[in-house]
């Protein structure tokens, strides 16, 4: 269906067309994930400004046509996030979860859900110290795509003790005598079960430690696992 119709966006990604245009992925609020073209948005004078960098919270009109790409009419900012573009460590791990859910949404599929968890995932970046906030994503990403690792008892034999390893192919913990993975420490363990049994905010207060960083590090190896590809943004992330 042809015509102009408004919505709410968050920016995934930009990339350049022609000498002054720009497309952009947008995941929106009841359209799922669109493509469009912002005509002049790359001119000193243009009308969109720098509204519309990655990251951006935005209401936008766009016009409907025959091909792929909608054309961007109308943009108004919601939130910019500006403390992501004044930091690295905050931009990478924006980043890297706005690569996640480029990768994972379906063009014009809406997924208000999917929506709604990114761009208060953002806000959340932006304002909090929590160093399990892109991890905290990540994992709730994978549960709602039905690929949430197991981490209550082993994958191997079930058993629910002496949990010690962590494997990503295999999807899950496993105990000692199954051995599949890598070894992981019973704090970030904990970590994982708290965070995947449904209680992310108490582990979003948790201060930085080996710990974390592990859940960090493991939370985007079984991201990648099931988008079968590495994240971009991974390496920025890792050594932020």
């Amino acid at each position: 269906m042809t015509g102009l119709y408004r919505d709410s966006a968050v920016v995934l990604r930009t990339w350049k067309l022609g000498e002054a245009d720009r497309i952009l992925s947008l995941m929106t609020r009841g359209n799922g994930k669109i493509r469009c073209v912002a005509k002049g948005a790359r001119k000193t004078q243009s009308r969109f400004g720098g509204r519309t960098e990655a990251g951006a919270h935005l209401q936008v009109q766009m016009y409907r046509g025959r091909g792929d790409l909608d054309t961007l009419t109308q943009v108004e900012s919601i939130e910019q996030h500006g403390a992501l573009r004044t930091d690295l460590e905050l931009f990478a791990r924006a980043s890297s979860m706005l690569e996640a859910v480029d990768a994972v949404a379906q063009e014009r599929e809406p997924n208000e859900r999917l929506y709604t968890m990114l761009h208060r995932a953002l806000a959340t970046v932006a304002t909090s110290e929590s160093h399990l906030v892109v991890a905290g994503f990540f994992l709730k990403l994978l549960s709602s795509e039905g690929f949430a690792p197991s981490v209550e008892s082993c994958v191997g034999c079930g058993a629910t003790s002496d949990l010690s390893h962590l494997s990503v192919a295999d999807g899950g913990v496993s105990c000692r005598g199954c051995r599949l993975g890598s070894p992981v420490s019973v704090e970030a363990l904990a970590l994982l079960q708290l965070a995947l049994g449904g209680q992310l905010g108490a582990v979003l207060n948790q201060p930085a430690s080996p710990a974390t960083r592990e859940v960090d590090i493991a939370s985007t190896r079984f991201l990648e696992n099931m988008l079968e590809r590495r994240l971009r943004s991974a390496s920025v992330l890792e050594q932020a």
